[in-house]
């Protein structure tokens, strides 16, 4: 006797959609004012300078420029510290 029943079964297909997460805009790359600089989930990249953090963790450019991705110590609330990328859109 067969244990599953015949046709239209599968065990795959539930694999959901990629979401196109990382880095739109490159470094030295224009900017202008809502464009999308950074698609990520948590803050690997850190809003800097006239970039602003949507409500999932999107970092937008909040004024056009430059792009620039620079490097930062921060110092979390309980004593330890963490190396974070900044992202900041330089004005011409």
């Amino acid at each position: 006797m067969a244990h599953t029943k015949a046709g239209g079964t599968t065990r795959l297909g539930r694999e959901s959609a990629s979401k196109r997460l990382g880095v739109k805009l490159s470094d030295g790359q224009a900017a202008k004012v809502g464009d999308v600089l950074v698609r990520q989930r948590g803050t690997k990249w850190v809003p800097g300078k006239n970039v602003k953090k949507g409500g999932d963790d999107t970092l937008y450019a909040a004024q056009s420029g430059t792009v620039k991705f620079t490097s930062k110590k921060f110092k979390k609330f309980y004593g330890s510290s963490r190396h974070a990328t900044v992202v900041n859109v330089l004005s011409r």
